[in-house]
């Protein structure tokens, strides 16, 4: 699985944007306690974290740690440090930028999940909505395959009419991944290669399903996004079922 674009340039600028900001103070070296040139350094630590995630952030501490040692303590433009007060700043450095950098990384990802949560919210009422406004079951079904593009992050998505066949991976009920041959954590490792099967059952019937097209380097999507994706199937598949003239046969 490939990393995302993000995650790099996160990474990237915890390596590089201590490195600069200890460079950037150069000139204040000796009119600045370390004690304030370390507190300073921990502030770009928190912006990394709060930009980036928790790995960002404990590489951007280490980063911090080390170019404060390298810059700001005595002998200057080694990794040796011969004043034990400096030796004190560095350590506390680090781990005051360790903890910070998890705590900042860990309110935004409680702030993203709660946005992400109240739209998945929206986006199956306004389903239910649209279900008793369609003009035929096949325009929900389209809109249906629309918002899964969208909840899933998808590079395409199509629907296939009458029972699923089986044979490439499926999307569970419960939000897992069923692929053949392998038990899979796609919170681990991702989507598999090739579409994705994702059933629309109702009331204990195949309607049919949605063929699933991950893009290359998508990041895996949420177990509560796959759930979103489940029942916007159902809502398919029902509104397929509740049309005599779309009813598959038995």
């Amino acid at each position: 699985m490939k990393t995302p674009l993000r995650d790099a340039a996160a990474l990237a600028a915890g390596l590089l944007a201590p490195f600069l900001a200890a460079l950037a103070l150069l000139p204040w070296r000796t009119s600045l306690s370390p004690t304030n040139l370390a507190l300073l350094l921990v502030v770009v630590v928190v912006a990394v974290s709060a930009l980036g995630n928790r790995y960002a952030g404990a590489l951007a501490a280490l980063s911090a740690a080390a170019w404060f040692d390298f810059f700001h303590t005595q002998p200057y433009q080694t990794f040796h440090i011969r004043d034990r007060a400096d030796i004190e700043t560095a350590v506390l450095l680090l781990l005051v930028g360790l903890v910070v950098s998890q705590l900042a990384a860990r309110a935004r990802l409680l702030g993203t999940v709660a946005v992400t949560d109240a739209t998945h919210l929206e986006r199956l009422h306004t389903t239910t909505r649209r279900a008793r406004v369609s003009a035929s079951a096949d325009e929900f079904v389209e809109r249906v395959r629309g918002d899964l593009v969208d909840v899933l992050e998808l590079k395409d998505c199509r629907f296939e009419r009458g029972v699923p066949v089986g044979g490439p991976s499926r999307l569970e009920p419960d939000g897992g991944l069923a692929v053949p041959g392998w038990i899979w954590d796609v919170d681990r490792q991702g989507w598999p290669d090739g579409e994705i099967e994702l059933p629309a059952l109702a009331w204990g019937r195949d309607q049919g399903r949605f063929m699933l097209a991950p893009r290359d380097d998508a990041r895996p999507p949420s177990l509560e996004a796959r759930l979103v994706a489940v029942d916007l199937a159902v809502q398919a598949a029902a509104a397929l079922a509740a049309s005599p003239g779309d009813r598959t046969p038995a």
